[in-house]
């Protein structure tokens, strides 16, 4: 039987403003994987919708029914709405499903690339979800193309399947991913469907990308983040620990480590700072908890006087409640977003540029015009956003403009799986403070400290826990930066 594959295309990005490539950052994936359940694939698909944030660029759900050990697969381009229906969902029906919503740093946004990504071999099909970034894929990928692999993607992930098959003998899952996993270098946080429809879950050593265990009525469950069982009211039980494999099959659940154990811990911080949804929990810490303490440790870092404290949403919301509280100045949301904007908003004309900010944000005018304003934000990447931003308080009247960010400024590439690779895109790279405050024609601009962000986040020793490496440029896993770009996608 054929796999059904859906081959859905979305609008040029490019000529829609309100998904241009912006300066805000982007994560690569998110990973969801349901174990032997009889609405496997319904439930992945909203698994997936809790998720959407970790991607928008493309999702597929991948599925084994059963039969004839074949996984059967639906991926598009889009959204997980535009890309699902419930025809396409009773379609792939089956006992064990994962799934995958992509965002692309630098691999090509082709259907081609969309996840999970299903291999066959020997009439045998396993598929393949994964979230991060291996930094030694381009060296893997050229041992086994001279040893006469083939290639069908761009994806760094492509390399783990090769090396499992390469490795499976008779049907030895747990010995072929332990060698498999022994070359990788790099982050990862991975869920592989197998023929039989076991589901394994896969961490990096250092953990720098999180995958959390549950249980939705009797039947395991993974995903990237909690919220995603919340959704779905499945039961959490754990993290995965640094370097755990976790293999989930009729026998039940079966916990086995890395053998390559890190130095360390190496979470990346920027998950509670950006990426992770602030419903979610990582690590034992609630994300919107911890953006709050960022906010609480900013005020007491770099307090000055104004009559509001305000984000634009969604960046920094959570920080600015807790800047807010702790100095004593009024929170309020002076800016309102259009939650009913889509991709469907096409810019039609070049003339009507202008929309693409009003169509996602309007003012409250009556609380910016002649007041004192600190903006609170959660980064500053390119700062081609932060600068548009605070000319348009600017023209509405507003009197003084101080920005607060609730992280350090980033200074250094990410190579495990955030699409800011090139320090030539880092604006604090490129100006200093003083310069920088002036071209973003703000009165007074300051950063949470790379001191005050760990003690908010609860860590007591500063070299532990987390990876900080695009505030500090200290990483954790070497890398040869003449191929990082290449490989990662």
């Amino acid at each position: 039987m054929k796999e059904p594959e859906m081959n859905t295309t979305h609008p040029n990005c490019s000529t829609c403003p309100v998904f241009t490539p912006s300066e805000r950052p982007k994560d690569e994936c998110g990973v969801f994987g349901l174990y032997k359940h009889p609405e496997a694939a319904q439930i992945t698909y909203f698994g997936l919708y809790a998720l959407q944030h970790r991607g928008q660029e493309s999702a597929g759900i991948s599925v084994n029914r059963g039969i004839n050990d074949k996984i059967f697969s639906h991926k598009g381009m889009g959204l997980v709405p535009e890309i699902f229906n419930m025809d396409d969902l009773k379609r792939i029906e089956g006992g064990s499903a994962i799934g995958h919503v992509r965002y692309s740093t630098t691999g090509d946004s082709v259907l081609a690339n969309a996840q999970p990504f299903v291999v066959n071999h020997r009439h045998r099909s396993y598929a393949l979800a994964h979230n991060g970034n291996l930094v030694n894929a381009h060296i893997i990928r050229e041992e086994l193309e001279e040893q006469g692999s083939i290639f069908q993607t761009t994806m760094d992930s492509e390399v783990f399947l090769h090396l499992f098959i390469k490795n499976l003998i008779k049907g030895d899952y747990e010995s072929a991913i332990l060698k498999a996993v022994s070359k990788l270098e790099g982050a990862y946080s991975m869920i592989l469907l197998t023929c039989k429809g076991e589901i394994i879950g896969m961490k990096d050593p250092n953990g720098f990308r999180p995958l959390a265990l549950g249980k939705l009525n009797g039947h395991y469950v993974l995903a990237s983040e909690t919220c995603a069982f919340d959704l779905i009211q499945a039961e959490f039980i754990r993290e995965l620990a640094p370097g755990e494999i976790v293999i989930i099959s009729e026998d039940g659940i079966k916990s086995i480590k890395h053998p390559n154990a890190a130095a360390k811990k190496s979470l990346c911080i920027f998950e509670y700072i950006y990426f992770a949804r602030p419903d979610s929990t990582i690590d034992g810490k609630n994300v919107y908890e911890m953006r709050k303490a960022h906010g609480r440790r900013l005020a007491q870092e770099s307090h000055v006087d104004a009559d509001l404290v305000m984000p634009f949403p969604d960046s920094g919301n959570y920080a600015a409640i807790g800047y807010a509280a702790e100095s004593g100045i009024p929170f309020e949301m002076a800016m309102i977003r259009n939650h009913y904007v889509g991709r469907s908003f096409i810019q039609p004309t070049q003339s009507m540029r202008d929309f693409a900010v009003r169509v996602k944000l309007n003012p409250v005018r009556e609380l910016i015009k002649g007041k004192d304003i600190i903006i609170v934000e959660d980064s500053i990447i390119r700062g081609t956003t932060a600068k548009t931003r605070v000319k348009a308080l600017k023209e509405l009247g507003a009197g003084k403009i101080h920005m607060r960010v609730s992280c350090p400024p980033h200074k250094f590439p990410c190579y495990y799986g955030i699409d800011f690779s090139s320090k030539g895109e880092l604006i604090a790279a490129q100006k200093p403070l003083d310069e920088l405050t002036e071209y973003l024609g703000l009165d007074s601009l300051h950063y949470l400290s790379i001191e005050g962000m760990l003690e908010a986040s609860g860590v007591n020793d500063p070299e532990a826990n987390f990876c900080k490496a695009c505030f500090d440029g200290t990483y954790p896993v070497p890398f040869d930066p003449n191929f990082t770009k290449q490989c990662m996608g």
